[in-house]
């Protein structure tokens, strides 16, 4: 029961950082490594300062 509990509020957590655009740093290594299996991986800092270029630095991605 509590592995269930774990994985339920694990899902709930991946969920709630994708609505918030919350970096998935792990989700990132697990699609380099199916899809882009020779490519170069970012490193977790490079990774998040690109993933916070890309949401405040993109043309039209803000209201204001």
């Amino acid at each position: 029961m509590m592995d269930r509990l774990a994985q339920t509020l694990a899902s709930i957590a991946r969920s709630v950082r994708t609505i918030l655009g919350a970096p998935d740093y792990d989700r990132y290594l697990a699609h380099m490594g199916e899809y882009h299996g020779g490519s170069s991986v970012l490193t977790r800092d490079e990774f998040a300062r690109d993933r916070a270029d890309t949401r405040y630095n993109r043309p039209g991605s803000r209201c204001c």
